[in-house]
């Protein structure tokens, strides 16, 4: 920019300046997504000088703008001003977004901080970051103080012993703070903080403030230090751990918020892989058992989410004594939610368990979550098969499955149908060629004449992936004669679908089988009366020409045999299957030349 162009100079801020005092919120908006821009053309030293002021005073505005702005700022923005030596003057105008009303804003404005702390010197953070947190922590109104509980971990373990003190100080200062949301937001970052402290210093003061947010007397506080707990007992020892922490686990394994005893159910094996052993038999395995029997529907969903996982940790004996009681009584819950859950980990067991117990405890189980009367149980035991076969065998499970397949495929709502449609191919790499053919072959052919266009499309789909899974071959005796078939009928419908399906299936297929055994129906369609059909043969001929032209026989094919009815629908009376044809035949000839 030449510096004599006074116009030039101003122009750029002045521009912005206007645009962000405008009426039009969305003008405001693009002139915040553009200040990299504007900052480029106005040089590093103009940038810091007045632009950064400027936007420091421009936190009078619309939510979405502000929100932005915060965002904008945390992109690596110093490399407009200057590079990190300047990094700090970004703080200002993200210190003011910290401290305004929308949660949002103020949550990027501190995840913007923690990217500039990044590139922080260790005396840049010690004379402008700290100084900025201090501030933020004192503020008069909660909303800078909630903000201020983000900002003690990133710069934690970069700064002096003796800062390090006060950082320490202030956070417990903010974990016994008046306002519930400064004390959610301190429970919510005490975590990462406390993985950076010492263990004496675990020991001194994480453990002080963990205590008294974990009994603080608002739940939602409470919640939050289920992973508090986590991190500070993967800071210390089995034995540390029973002397300073046992109390607080049973605290929070029988709190009478449902809603901490679902944090802790969630995150039951992340505690129990970190206590160790001794205290996983003689603490954990009871109240993994209660959480598995409690009144709160969602808190025996959680749990149920994490029984295999917790299992893995047990003999084989608890397992089959304290956890598999619980699990049949699960299978027989009210809550679908809680036996969908379930039905998607109950398999995992079976590994652990072996093949004998697997049969005499699971397989019951398992046949009954298979008849649940709902769909979405249903699926999460299907699609979870490979581990329990992998145990015991289809065998045992066929005469069972296959009623349940059945079943879901008639469903009367077709989303279940298409999501077990999706779930076949899956299930033919499990029960292997023979048993397929005689019992799910018929059935993945009459998806193709289902009344919904969705459930078609997918059919396609699954016998392209069926082909893949058992190969060309078995794909032109089983499943090639019937699509072929379906060509002659007198249903519109079912013709288009013949030729979805060919155009699906094509890719995966030799260019013998195409030649040999489709292309014969699709070129005999090119002149059905119904014009729907006869573009969508032009589209077939486009993917065959596509994926086989590229050698000389496929080439050959191209200009023998499809090219010609390609160049007659060309000149079809209706006009979506002129153009078809035309796009097909000019990639067609694109391949040639």
């Amino acid at each position: 920019m030449d510096p004599n162009t006074s116009l030039d100079d101003i122009a750029p801020i002045a521009i912005l300046m206007d645009e962000l005092r405008s009426e039009d919120v969305q003008l405001r908006l693009n002139a915040i997504h553009r200040i990299s821009t504007i900052a480029l053309a106005l040089g590093p030293e103009r940038a810091r000088d007045e632009l950064i002021p400027f936007l420091q005073d421009s936190v009078d505005d619309e939510d979405e703008v502000l929100l932005a702005l915060a965002e904008e700022l945390g992109r690596n923005f110093e490399e407009y001003i200057g590079g990190p030596e300047y990094a700090h003057v970004l703080l200002g105008p993200l210190e003011n977004l910290s401290a305004v009303e929308e949660t949002l804003v103020r949550d990027k404005a501190a995840e913007s901080i923690t990217k500039i702390s990044a590139v922080l010197s260790q005396e840049q953070i010690e004379q402008y970051y700290i100084p900025l947190v201090q501030r933020l922590s004192r503020g008069e109104w909660f909303t800078s103080r909630t903000s201020a509980c983000a900002l003690y971990a990133p710069v934690y373990d970069k700064v002096a012993t003796s800062i390090q003190d006060e950082l320490r100080r202030a956070f417990a200062a903010l974990a016994s703070d008046d306002t519930p949301m400064v004390r959610r937001a301190s429970a919510k970052w005490l975590a990462p903080l406390v993985k950076k402290f010492s263990k004496p210093h675990v020991l001194s003061d994480g453990l002080v403030i963990y205590r008294k947010l974990q009994s603080d007397d608002q739940d939602s506080v409470r919640l939050l230090t289920v992973e508090d707990l986590i991190a500070i007992a993967q800071q210390l020892s089995p034995v540390e751990i029973k002397e300073q922490l046992l109390k607080q686990i049973r605290q929070t394994m029988t709190d009478k918020s449902w809603r901490v005893r679902y944090m802790a159910a969630s995150h039951f094996n992340e505690l129990a892989e970190v206590v160790g052993t001794e205290l996983v038999r003689e603490e954990l395995i009871g109240h993994f058992v209660q959480l598995l029997k409690d009144n709160e529907a969602e808190v025996r969903t959680a749990a149920a989410g994490q029984v295999p996982g917790f299992s893995k940790l047990l003999e084989k004996e608890v397992v089959l004594a304290r956890v598999v009681p619980c699990v049949r009584d699960l299978c027989q819950d009210v809550s679908q939610h809680v036996r969908a859950a379930l039905a998607n980990q109950i398999s995992g067991l079976a590994p652990l368990l072996g093949k004998d117990a697997t049969i005499e405890h699971l397989l019951p189980l398992f046949l009954h979550l298979l008849k649940d009367e709902f769909p979405e149980v249903r699926l999460n035991i299907i699609s979870k098969l490979e581990l329990v076969n992998s145990v015991i065998g289809i065998e045992l499970l066929s005469e069972s499955l296959l009623p349940a397949i059945v079943e879901l495929a008639e469903d009367k709502s077709w989303r279940v149908r298409q999501a077990i449609i999706e779930y076949i191919p899956l299930l033919a790499t499990q029960l292997g060629k023979p048993f397929f053919d005689e019992s799910l072959g018929n059935l993945c052919m009459s998806w193709l004449g289902d009344n919904v266009y969705s459930i078609r499309e997918a059919a396609a789909v699954n016998l392209k992936k069926l082909t893949e899974v058992f190969g060309v071959e078995w794909s032109r005796e089983q499943i090639i004669p019937k699509v072929v078939g379906m060509g002659q009928h007198p249903n519109y419908l079912y013709r288009m679908t013949t030729v979805q399906a060919i155009m699906t299936i094509a890719p995966s297929l030799t260019l013998d089988v195409v030649r040999e055994n489709v292309l014969d129906m699709l070129l005999q369609l090119a002149g059905d009366p119904i014009p729907n059909i006869r573009f969508n043969v032009a589209k077939a001929l486009e993917s065959i020409a596509t994926s086989f032209g590229d050698s000389p026989e496929g080439r050959d094919l191209v200009q023998t045999k499809i090219a010609p009815v390609l160049d007659a629908l060309k000149n079809d009376q209706d006009a979506d299957v002129r153009f078809f044809a035309s796009r097909a035949l000019a990639k067609s000839q694109a391949l040639e030349a």
